[in-house]
C-alpha cells in the first residue's frame, strides 16, 4: 500500500490485514511508522494498529521504521514483536530511501537495535541492494558477506538480503544463502524477493534449495518499493510462493479458505486503487 497515492481509507486497511491475520502466517508487516511527508499512505498506522483483533492469531506483526523517531513510536506499542529497518549498502538509494548515508544508518541501525533490547522486540534488518545495484555503486558477493559480517557483530539476528528492483538472478542468491546460512548460524537469514511474472520460481527455488526458511511476499505481487519503482518489478507472489512450497511438500501452516478470503480482500482494494 506504501506506494499507492490515493488515500485508502483506514478500515479498509484494518479490514485487510485483519483477514490475513486469520491465515496462519508468522508474520504480518501492517504498517510503517515513516515520515508522512515521504509516506502518506502510512500515517494511519496507529489507528490501524488500534483497529485490529489481535486475539485469535499467532501470527506476529512488524513494522517498518525509517529512522529514530520511528523506532520510538513503534516500541511503544505492546503489539509490535518485530521493527524493520532498511539498510542498503547502495549509497545512493540510502539517500533515496531514508536520506541517510550509509555512516549514518549505520549510527541509526545502532540506536534501533538498543530500543528493540530494552523494549522486548526483535529487529530484522532488510539488506536493500543485497543481489545487486543498478545505480553504480560498487556491488558483488564479498561486499554483501562483508556487509553481513559486519551487521553479524552489531547484532543483528533476522538478516533479509532484499532484492530491491528485481535485479537477482539464481546463482546470486544460491551463492549467497549457501554461504552466509552455515557461516552465521546464529543468524535468521531472510529473502525478500521482488520478481518480474516470469521469474519468481527460479528466485524461490534457489533459495529455498540453498537453505532459506523465512520468504517474504505479498498476495498476486502488489506492490514493491516506491523509492524503486518499476511497472514490471513487483513484491514476490504470496501465491505462488505457497504453490512452489506445496510441491516441495513444505507444511506452511496456511488456513487454506482463510488465505482465499485474504486473496479476495486484496484484489478488491489493490485493483481499485493500485
Amino acid at each position: 500500500m506504501q506506494g499507492i497515492r490515493d488515500w485508502i481509507p483506514t478500515e479498509l486497511k484494518i479490514g485487510y490485514i485483519q483477514s490475513l491475520l486469520r491465515c496462519g502466517f508468522d508474520t504480518i508487516d501492517f504498517g510503517s511508522f515513516v515520515s508522512p511527508k515521504a509516506i502518506p499512505q502510512m500515517v494511519d498506522t496507529a489507528e490501524v494498529l488500534a483497529g485490529l483483533d489481535l486475539s485469535g492469531t499467532e501470527s506476529k506483526l512488524l513494522a517498518i521504521v525509517a529512522n529514530v523517531r520511528g523506532a520510538e513510536d513503534a516500541v511503544r506499542h505492546k503489539e509490535i514483536d518485530y521493527l524493520g529497518y532498511p539498510f542498503s549498502i547502495s549509497e545512493n538509494f540510502q539517500m533515496r530511501n531514508t536520506h541517510k548515508t550509509i555512516d549514518q544508518s549505520i549510527d541509526v541501525l545502532k540506536e534501533i537495535l538498543e530500543l528493540a533490547n530494552k523494549n522486548d522486540k526483535e529487529v530484522v534488518t532488510y539488506l536493500s541492494m543485497g543481489f545487486g545495484n543498478p545505480y553504480g555503486d560498487p556491488w558483488n558477493v564479498d561486499i554483501v558477506g562483508d556487509w553481513a559480517n559486519r551487521l553479524a557483530k552489531m547484532g543483528v539476528r533476522i538478516l533479509s538480503l532484499s532484492d530491491t528492483v528485481g535485479t537477482s538472478t539464481p546463482e546470486v542468491i544460491d551463492y549467497l544463502y549457501s554461504n552466509l546460512i552455515p557461516e552465521y548460524p546464529e543468524i535468521e537469514f531472510g529473502a525478500h524477493l521482488h520478481t518480474t511474472p516470469s521469474s519468481w520460481h527460479e528466485k524461490v527455488n534457489a533459495a529455498f534449495e540453498a537453505g532459506c526458511s523465512r520468504f517474504d511476499g505479498a498476495i498476486q505481487g502488489f506492490g514493491g518499493c516506491p523509492m524503486a519503482k518499476d511497472e514490471l518489478t513487483g513484491n514476490m507472489p504470496t501465491e505462488k510462493m505457497l504453490s512452489y512450497f506445496t510441491t516441495k511438500k513444505v507444511d506452511t501452516n496456511i488456513n487454506t479458505m482463510a488465505f482465499e478470503s485474504a486473496h479476495n480482500e486484496a484484489t478488491k482494494i489493490f485493483t481499485k486503487y493500485y
